[in-house]
């Protein structure tokens, strides 16, 4: 996928979320551990939420910002693309919940890290809002969920 105005690339971020979603809920119809369903089918809810929400990010911005061309979109994203699952195609249905963990932070890391190195790179006033926005929301979200799935283990 081309991604050359942040219009696109807010929707590309959205489809991020709702793939991540996607193979977390197969992960949780597949899994046989109980705990490692519960988990998968949680993140899996908690995904289509940062989709929707990621999608109102399209509706709410200012229509210069999301039409606003960026031509080191493309190359940013080829140097670093961002994956879903980096341990391999192994699916979530076969992961440990250490493993699942370590995935789901991961993909939120990369995703933080591109809007980080985005926004440091903006010139206009609404693209640097706006990236800051979607990057101070990313950030928020993946501090809300370590802290509300950081006691799955204890039990």
């Amino acid at each position: 996928m081309s991604i050359k105005t942040f219009g696109e690339l807010i929707d590309w971020t959205r489809k991020l979320h709702e793939h991540l979603a996607h193979c977390l809920a197969q992960g949780a119809n597949q899994h046989k551990e109980e705990r490692a369903r519960m988990l998968l089918e949680y993140l899996a809810a908690h995904e289509a939420e940062m989709e929707r929400v990621v999608g109102e990010f399209e509706r709410t911005a200012s229509s210069q910002a999301l039409k606003t061309y960026v031509p080191y979109l493309y190359a940013e994203l080829e140097q670093r693309p961002i994956r879903t699952h980096r341990i391999g195609d192994v699916p979530y249905g076969s992961l440990s919940i250490d493993d699942i963990f370590r995935e789901v932070f991961d993909f939120h890391d990369q995703v933080i890290d591109f809007y980080r190195q985005l926004s440091n790179e903006a010139q206009i006033p609404e693209a640097k809002e706006l990236l800051g926005a979607l990057l101070a929301f990313e950030r928020h979200d993946a501090m809300r969920l370590a802290r509300q799935t950081g006691s799955i283990n204890e039990f």
